[in-house]
Formats: structure tokens, C-alpha cells, sequence
């Protein structure tokens, strides 16, 4: 089929530079999404309309398997459509799609292709309140008559229930004429693709219709306010996913996942937890409140308490992290790491059953099993101008309030002493100590505050 996405709306209730369909859910722009789904349907083109910012949605949206078609002037759904119709394949059906209505799912569309596979399909659904939306009229024996929309609509017509969602599947072959022939002689002065029902009943060919699992599928974007709503709908989908898969979430309400989330068996997941990216959870991961987690790996069996940051990093199994942890890209954790409050770890990889339990930074170094890196002690990596590497060997033992300048190595089992400023290596087996010269001064006199 071709697939062919109307993207080029300007969204002035968005209050935004940022053109509509670029504006995220779950991470990803609204139009994005839509190409997502697009493409699981295998389509033999795909083209995306656009027009108002188009060099950012262009530049935001490029890919290989995107044909693109301007429209210049924003002249209506039908004007939309014929901007895209010399690149239409005659042969196959035309799926008409929405970038600022990301939620439709796959499966609907393959229901909707179905229903217009020897004529024209337009995907419906019932309101309670149809305010704002093109109405689908109906003869006596319940056939589609046309569409009309609501500017347009006579009283008795707004009473009606079932609305255009404006998604429509049709015949590429009879799309040319009927696009030639919309007038635009309506309250709005634009040449609406919703039109062409009439002119297909006016043939006789069939037109049928379709309805989404929900109404969440066909809500589109018009407003920030609406993009929130959509944004909580669409994660309160993605936590009934997870429920349904087993993970046990605090509160299906403040989760936030804007990627990929994969887990195993018995994982919890604790309040206001952010998941980018690609994640992997392992069996029985406990995720502690207000996490932030992205492109990350956890091994089974890791805890993780409150507030930690991990990015670009790679944790063992049986872990035990945070609070107030944060791993940098670059960061590879084996099994039994601890790594506690208010330690932050770049660029380096600890080996099985080492701590960093307090307020330590941890940069560019390599640190074998059994390590035990004191409070407050820092890998001195940076130089001004360049990274240097630090080497901690197997069983050390590094004193609080050290600071290793690196490159630097230290020897397997050595120990540093509490306060030791390391610029050379330290051997293996040894106390290594380097503190200034203790000094107590008799008649010092702390400064005294001064009065204004």
C-alpha cells in the first residue's frame, strides 16, 4: 500500500516555535510515532506532507524509506493529500494518517485496510461529546452517506454520535478524479478530503467503516493541554503492559518510560521512575523511587534505592546502589558492586564485590574484586587538557579522603592511608600513607566577624 502521513499543520494553539508534529510523547516526536506504526505495515511508499517548519521536520524526521511532498499553502486535507499523489502507486490501496495522532495502533489499521480492500474506509469512532468533529452521516438502512463537518453541520446533524477521525484507507486509482473534484464552497474556505465519500457513493462503490479498540487511539493534538493528556494516556498504556507482563509497579500513574523498557520476572518498580532509551531490567530488580535510567543494563537481582541517575551503563547482578547514586556513560559494574549515596562513577569498570559506600568520584579507572574506596576519595583523571587512567588492583583498601592522581596505579591487597594525596604508584601489600606535616600553632586567634 502507499502510506501517506499529513504533517504540515502549524499548531498556533501550541503557543511554540517548535512545529506540532515535532513536539514529544514518551520522548518521541508526535510524527514519529505515527512513521513508527506506519512502517509495521510494510508500505511500499511512504510519504510525509509537509509544510509548516518544514526544514525541521524534515531534518528531525529524515530517513531512508521517506519520500517527502511539500505543501506550501495549508489548504485543507484534500490539498494535503494531492500534494502526494504523483508519488502514489496506482495499484495499491492509499492509507491517509495523521502526525499529530500518534496512539493508532497497527492492529486497527490492518482492520481498516481490510474493510476498504474493494472500496473506500474511514476509521470512526463514537463520542459522548462530538463537539469539533466531522459527523458521519447515515442513510435508513445505515449506509455511509458522507461526511459533513461540524461548521458545516445542520442541527439535527450534530446530534449525531459517530465521528470522521479523518484516517481513511482508498483506491490510488480513483484518487486523482475525486481530489479534482473538491470544491471548497464550505465555512472553513478548504477542499476536505472527507468530501470524497460523497463522491464515492456517488459511484457506488462501497464505503465502509472501522472503530479503534478505544477512543485513545484517534486523539490528536492541538494544544499542550491536549498533548499532557495524551502523554499520560499513553503511558498509562505502556504500565498496563508491564502489569499484564508481571512487573509490579507502585503506582501505574507516575511512571514514565520514553523508550524501550525490557524486564524479567518479579521486578518492582517504585514511584516517579524515568526509563530512556533502551533498558533492561534483570529478574527481580528492585527500582527504588525517582529514578532516572537511560540506555542502561541491570543485572538480576540489583537494588537500586531513591534518586539515582545512571546513563550509558552497564550494572552486575546482586548490585546495591543509591541513594543519590549516578553512574556516566561509560560505567560497567560487576556482581555485589556497591556503589552508595552521593558517589558518582564515570568512564570505569568495577569488578565483583567492590564498594564506593560515600561521597567518591570515580573517573577513568579500573578497579579490580574486592576493592574498598573510602569516603570522600576522588580519582584525580583530568589533568587540565587530558584523561588519565587510574589502576586499582585486586583487594585494596583505599583510605577516606584520598585522592589518586592519576595515571596512577595501586598494587593488589595494598592499603592507603586516611588523607593520602597519590601521584606515584603504590606498591602491592604495602601502606602506602601521604599527609603534611601535623602542626599545632599556640596564640592562632579565629577571625572574628567584622561589623558593618
Amino acid at each position: 500500500m502507499n502510506i501517506v502521513i499529513l504533517a504540515a499543520g502549524q499548531g498556533k494553539r501550541m503557543h511554540s516555535n517548535l512545529p506540532k508534529v515535532l513536539h514529544p510523547v514518551a520522548g518521541k516526536a508526535l510524527a514519529q510515532h505515527v512513521i513508527d506504526t506506519a512502517r509495521t505495515l510494510d508500505p511500499a511508499r511512504l510519504i510525509v506532507v509537509y509544510g509548516h517548519g518544514g526544514d525541521a521536520v524534515r531534518a528531525s524526521l529524515a530517513a531512508d524509506d521517506i519520500r517527502w511532498a511539500e505543501q506550501a499553502q495549508q489548504l485543507g486535507t484534500g490539498h494535503a493529500v494531492a500534494q502526494a499523489l504523483p508519488q502514489l502507486a496506482d495499484a495499491a490501496q492509499t492509507l491517509v494518517l495523521y502526525g499529530d495522532v500518534p496512539l493508532t495502533t497497527a492492529a486497527t489499521l490492518k482492520r481498516l485496510l481490510q474493510a476498504g480492500k474493494d472500496g473506500l474506509a474511514v476509521l470512526t469512532v463514537d463520542l459522548a461529546d462530538p463537539t469539533g468533529y466531522g459527523r458521519m452521516v447515515r442513510d435508513a438502512a445505515g449506509q455511509v452517506v458522507r461526511i459533513v463537518e461540524e461548521k458545516d453541520a445542520s442541527a439535527e446533524e450534530k446530534t449525531i454520535r459517530e465521528v470522521n477521525t479523518g484516517i481513511m484507507a482508498m483506491p490510488t486509482a480513483r484518487l486523482a478524479e475525486w481530489l479534482g473534484s473538491l470544491k471548497n464552497n464550505n465555512a472553513q474556505g478548504e477542499y476536505y478530503l472527507t468530501d470524497i465519500v460523497g463522491l464515492a457513493v456517488g459511484e457506488g462503490l462501497p464505503v465502509r467503516t472501522a472503530q479503534p479498540q478505544g477512543e485513545w487511539e484517534v486523539l490528536g493534538v492541538n494544544s499542550k493541554v491536549q498533548l499532557a493528556e495524551l502523554e499520560r494516556q499513553h503511558q498509562r498504556n505502556l504500565a498496563d503492559q508491564l502489569l499484564v507482563a508481571g512487573v509490579r509497579l507502585a503506582d501505574p500513574a507516575r511512571i514514565d518510560v520514553r523508550g524501550e523498557l525490557r524486564h524479567g520476572r518479579d521486578v518492582a518498580i517504585d514511584v516517579g521512575c524515568v526509563f530512556e532509551g533502551q533498558v533492561e531490567l534483570g529478574d527481580a530488580v528492585d527500582v527504588g523511587p525517582y529514578c532516572v535510567l537511560k540506555n542502561v543494563t541491570v543485572g538480576a537481582g540489583t537494588r537500586i534505592a531513591a534518586f539515582c541517575h545512571f546513563e550509558d551503563a552497564v550494572i552486575g547482578p546482586d548490585g546495591v546502589l543509591g541513594p543519590y547514586a549516578r553512574l556516566r556513560p561509560g560505567t560497567e559494574l560487576g556482581p555485589e558492586v556497591h556503589i552508595g549515596n552521593f558517589v558518582e562513577v564515570k568512564k570505569s569498570r568495577i569488578a565483583a564485590q567492590s564498594k564506593a559506600n560515600h561521597l567518591a568520584y570515580i573517573g577513568d579507572a579500573e578497579i579490580g574484586q574486592r576493592v574498598n574506596v573510602g569516603a570522600g576519595t576522588i580519582t584525580c583523571n583530568y589533568d587540565g587538557a587530558n584523561k588519565h587512567l587510574t589502576v586499582i588492583e585486586d583487594d585494596v583498601f583505599i583510605g577516606s579522603d584520598s585522592q589518586l592522581v592519576a595515571p596512577v596505579r595501586v598494587g593488589r591487597g595494598a592499603t592507603l592511608g586516611a588523607g593520602t594525596t597519590l601521584t606515584k604508584d603504590a606498591p602491592p601489600d604495602t601502606l602506602t600513607v601521604s599527609r603534611a606535616k601535623q602542626l599545632s600553632l599556640s596564640g592562632w586567634a579565629r577571625p572574628q566577624k567584622t561589623r558593618k
